[in-house]
């Protein structure tokens, strides 16, 4: 999911000086670079669209739309990223930062910006020689050099460089800034005149950067990205003699994966289910079904979130769309906001595998995993939590007074189901076009999109056209914030596996005692750990490559492995304290985080209690791969 950072504090447009003068460049800029991320998106729509098409329906594939595809997605993903800079929204944990005082918080925001400037000017040299070492080789199909592609990268550092300098001219106090300044340029000295004291400490120095400058940095609300690249690029430059234009290879290497394509078209069609009224359309059907029945409306919640889940690629879009449809009924009823938005978090958890899932299309393209594998085995485990979750619902609304609740007719449910026929249709529509080879994973969002497109003008009446540029500059700007942490994040697993860090890591869980089930039971309680700490693509990217090897030895199949970590990791993200997604559930439903912490730990439980069953059953998630 995505989480907005903490509000900076910064003025409205400066009226003289310097500082106008950089607020006029930046909207220049913004406004131009939005532009373009918004036409490249819907070029890839059109490019994969097309591809799907003349190869399925003309039997004429076309050779050259994978490699189109694959170029313009890195320009989308590192452009995006400069958007999502902007604005402000890359992933970063915010729970220290807004527990400060307001000038401690006005320091950690600059400090935050000021860190990123850091990287950026570390590595924009290197990601230029990268660039220009790519210009010596030609691609397949188009046969034009690879220095088109590469250079997306060294051009959106750049221009992530400027966005950042700009966002420190929007500070109203320039003390912080200054002093951010200074602190960070301190770091970066002492750590440069330590470089000939750390080399000689071997291993011990990824305890300094991997979890004593990452964990530094994520606490003080540093972008998780730029932490991962922050803590890299110092162990590799300081410690050891790995050319840094290995890093910009890595980075690429982690954001070039094709499959992760699917990420930005599967955002865009969440955002147009919610506007052609489709979502609504569900969620109205499984009320009129089940309104009537005592926490009947909080078993709509966990079957719509269910329904919807995944297809965004953001939990935020997900459960927007959702709750504002369903609590007002629910407080009608005497519901508690704490009990609704515990609930609503709850269920963000149990949906983490369903497909299409942008987790579960992420950690099959950096573990090798069968996409269309884990999209079959991803439902039942989540069914299997939504029972779990069903049960505490029934509990807690055994007493519920339903005599003021009209009942639908049968002829009205009817009614509320046909209409919503076409919407509860779509994912198994996606699901099936996977599964049967009509399209693959990444193209198969495509198939959605037109989907969507045809029903909202046709059947639903709903679509609203001025609407669709904020829809791709927002499918832009979510996508650039996570791709480019699982760039990151790629570049820091490099890292970790040249240190043998993932021998010893595989030593070490391989003599986990118990074998297969202890193997599991500590996966569980580490991935439930790094879900709050880090979310979870970030999570996935970092340990997926090094685990699933082990997984795979002692003879646990890898899509129940995959299923057993996005569930813990997701039960992480949405577990107070430091779950950021329960904190978004609580910005979505307006209701305060205290309130909710009442009623959470009875969900989670069930989740966990649900998840141990998956983890014993692993039938559970691997049955229906046979069908």
């Amino acid at each position: 999911m995505s989480v907005h950072a903490a509000p900076m504090p910064v003025a409205g447009a400066p009226t003289h000086g310097i500082a106008r003068l950089a607020w006029q460049c930046d909207a220049v800029i913004g406004r131009a670079v939005e532009f373009i991320v918004a036409a490249i998106l819907l070029a890839e729509i059109v490019i994969l669209g097309a591809g799907v098409t003349t190869r399925y329906v003309l039997h004429k594939p076309l050779v050259w739309s994978d490699e189109l595809a694959s170029i313009l997605f890195l320009w989308l993903s590192m452009l995006g990223a400069v958007v999502a800079l902007r604005r402000g929204e890359h992933m970063r944990m915010t729970g220290v930062v807004a527990r400060v005082t307001p000038p401690t918080r006005a320091l950690l925001e600059a400090v935050a910006i000021t860190a990123s400037i850091a990287f950026l000017l570390m590595i924009i040299p290197h990601a230029l020689e990268y660039a220009h070492e790519e210009s010596f080789i030609v691609t397949p199909a188009l046969e034009i050099p690879n220095s088109w592609r590469a250079a997306a990268i060294p051009v959106g550092m750049s221009l992530m460089l400027l966005a950042a300098v700009f966002r420190l001219f929007r500070f109203n106090d320039i003390k912080p800034v200054l002093l951010a300044i200074a602190i960070t340029a301190a770091f970066v000295g002492l750590f440069w005149l330590l470089g000939p004291a750390l080399k000689p400490l071997g291993k011990l120095n990824l305890i300094v950067f991997f979890i004593g400058v990452v964990s530094l940095n994520v606490f003080a609300g540093v972008p998780i990205a730029f932490s991962f690249a922050l803590a890299t690029f110092g162990y590799l430059s300081l410690t050891t003699s790995t050319p840094m234009l290995v890093v910009v290879g890595r980075l690429d290497e982690g954001m070039s994966h094709l499959v992760l394509l699917a990420v930005p078209l599967f955002i865009f069609l969440g955002a147009l289910i919610e506007m052609t009224g489709m979502a609504r359309a569900m969620i109205q059907f499984l009320a009129g079904l089940l309104g009537h029945v005592r926490g009947g409306l909080s078993y709509v919640l966990i079957g719509a979130m269910y329904l919807v889940s995944g297809i965004s690629g953001s939990k935020i879009a997900d459960m927007a769309a959702i709750a504002p449809v369903l609590f007002p009924e629910m407080k009608a009823r005497g519901a508690k906001p704490g009990d609704l938005v515990a609930l609503l978090s709850a269920t963000g958890a149990q949906t983490e595998t369903i497909p299409p899932s942008i987790v579960l299309i992420t950690i099959g393209s950096v573990t090798g995993v069968s996409i269309a594998a884990l999209f079959t085995g991803g439902l039942l485990p989540a069914l299997v939590l939504g029972l779990a979750l069903c049960v505490i619902v029934w509990w807690r609304y055994r007493g519920e007074d339903l005599s003021h609740v009209v009942r639908h007719s049968w002829r009205e449910i009817g009614r509320l189901a046909l209409i919503a026929l076409p919407a509860v249709a779509l994912p198994f529509v996606i699901r099936a076009a996977v599964v049967e080879g009509v399209a693959t994973a990444t193209e198969v969002s495509t198939i959605g999109i037109a989907y969507s497109v045809l029903a909202g003008i046709f059947l639903y009446r709903q679509f609203d056209w001025r609407r669709l540029p904020g829809m791709l500059i927002d499918t832009a700007a979510l996508t650039g914030a996570n791709i480019f942490i699982v760039g990151c994040a790629t570049a820091m697993a490099w890292g970790l596996t040249q240190s043998g860090f993932s021998q010893d890591l595989a030593r070490v869980m391989g003599n986990v005692p118990g074998g297969t089930w202890g193997f599991l039971a500590i996966s569980i309680v580490a991935f439930i750990i790094l879900g709050s700490v880090l979310e979870g693509i970030p999570a996935i990217v970092l340990f997926g490559p090094l685990l699933f090897p082990i997984a795979k030895q002692i003879g646990v199949h890898e899509v129940h492995y995959a299923i057993v970590v996005i569930l813990a990791m997701g039960i992480g993200l949405f577990a107070p304290p430091f779950g950021v997604g329960y904190y978004g559930a609580c910005a979505i439903s307006k209701v305060n985080p205290d309130e909710g912490l009442k009623y959470i730990w009875g969900y989670m439980l069930a989740l966990v209690l649900g998840l141990i069953v998956v983890a014993a059953v692993p039938w559970i998630s691997t049955g229906f791969l046979k069908f």
